[in-house]
């Protein structure tokens, strides 16, 4: 039996925690995936913010789905011990909010360079991540960001079987693969539905590459989300709406349209 399970970026509605929380809760969205707040990224949040948040959270009664962190956001030229302690300290966070899953990326290739020239060094960082994990509980989850290692399906892929991993697990995002002009459905779904845990829910046109709300682009999210729930996925639609250059994504009002929008599809299928 299916369950979908709605989660959301809150730092899309507002840099205010609360106010995330307010708006969340008016939408009847229960969960988040904690990305920011204040304008800081969840792993540059000093102890201080951090129990402030997790107060707030708990007395709202708002789980957090995922720790949004920007891991493997990095160019795969930069310097990884670094980026390697800020890993430790998302895993850490994890813990504290008993956030099941840690999403991140697979590294910025540079412009116009053969990416399959830096698979090894992809895997050499993303193992490191795997045994830094290993017995932690949680799950890593890839992102298929436009412009890193695994943007396109095939790539993913590659990342999913090499790694053989049974806490690494990809999360979906349906917008992304259109900006990468690849097709969502069926050819990346079918490659990736074994590994997909997670699902970004953002759509957007191939046309000009705009972000729009769930089921009215290319992403062909009334199909995947149709086919996830005949094939009996349990998991989080991670709203993450995007509706205009910067953030917050457009604030409460669109995030409604947003919300709306998902639920429009769910009600359809």
């Amino acid at each position: 039996m299916s369950r979908f399970i709605i989660s959301c970026f809150g730092d899309e509605i507002s840099s205010d925690l609360a106010e995330q929380v307010a708006v969340m809760k008016a939408n009847d969205v229960h969960a988040l995936e904690f990305r920011s707040m204040d304008g800081v990224n969840i792993l540059d949040l000093p102890p201080a913010q951090l129990e402030r948040a997790a107060s707030i959270l708990k007395g709202e009664g708002i789980a957090v789905s995922a720790i949004g962190s920007p891991i493997g956001k990095i160019k795969i030229t930069d310097p990884f011990l670094p980026h390697m302690d800020r890993f430790k300290h998302a895993l850490e966070l994890a813990h504290f909010f008993n956030a099941p899953y840690i999403r991140m990326f697979s590294f910025f290739i540079p412009v116009g360079s053969d990416p399959a020239k830096y698979r090894d060094e992809v895997l050499w960082r993303w193992g490191h991540f795997v045994d830094e994990a290993r017995g932690s509980g949680v799950t890593l989850l890839h992102e298929n960001e436009k412009d890193i290692y695994g943007d396109t399906a095939l790539r993913c892929l590659d990342l999913m079987q090499t790694l053989n991993c049974d806490y690494v697990r990809a999360t979906f995002d349906p917008a992304n693969f259109v900006q990468c002009g690849e097709e969502t459905y069926p050819h990346a779904f079918n490659l990736l539905e074994q590994w997909t845990v997670y699902m970004h829910i953002k759509d957007a046109r191939y046309s000009d590459h705009a972000v729009v709300p769930a089921g009215q682009g290319d992403g062909k999210l009334p199909e995947i989300l149709g086919a996830l729930k005949q094939h009996g996925y349990s998991g989080y639609l991670s709203i993450e709406p995007h509706l205009n250059d910067s953030l917050p994504g457009g604030g409460p009002e669109l995030f409604k349209v947003a919300s709306d929008a998902l639920k429009s599809v769910l009600n359809a299928i």
